[in-house]
């Protein structure tokens, strides 16, 4: 094994977890742009301690309340930067006629983990899933807790954001 690929190793199920989150994007891209949206999210996890901040794709209505979101975010904090992409089937289910919605969903978590004081530290590739759960309003506002489980995965992550319609 040459050098430059030592410290960046990817498991099985690495490899599984990356083929379908293509595999979902692919799929999901010829949607309608009807009630497609962006969404820029931040926050703090737990376990751990991290500041985060991330941009997800929200897919049309894909039959019922279900969509697929697809998303990105780093964080930073107890020594570690973390890039996590995330690959969550979501239901979305109105309350009332409030214009907010209960979000939960959720789904596997791809998590490449680097320690940010050492100079040339290797990248390490783990593979996990998370469950979300959460409020969100029709004008964008939203709030969510997604509870994570795997390797470097965030146990828990609480955040706010906004969601930009594409019409």
């Amino acid at each position: 094994m040459s050098a430059g690929f030592r410290g960046f190793m990817v498991t099985r199920s690495g490899r599984c977890a990356l083929g379908a989150w293509v595999v979902l994007i692919v799929v999901s891209v010829p949607a309608p742009a009807r009630a497609q949206s962006i969404g820029f999210v931040g926050g703090g996890t737990i376990d751990p301690h991290q500041a985060y901040g991330g941009v997800f794709w929200e897919s049309p209505d894909l039959g019922g309340p279900f969509r697929i979101r697809p998303g990105i975010d780093g964080g930073t904090g107890d020594g570690l930067w973390l890039v996590s992409i995330n690959i969550d089937l979501l239901g979305r289910f109105p309350l009332g006629q409030s214009g907010w919605f209960l979000i939960q969903g959720g789904g596997p978590t791809i998590v490449i983990a680097t320690l940010n004081n050492v100079v040339n530290s290797p990248k390490e590739v783990h593979a996990g899933g998370s469950y979300l759960f959460g409020f969100a309003h029709k004008k964008g506002f939203f709030g969510e807790f997604r509870i994570g489980g795997g390797g470097y995965v965030p146990n828990l992550k609480m955040g706010a954001g906004w969601s930009i319609s594409l019409k």
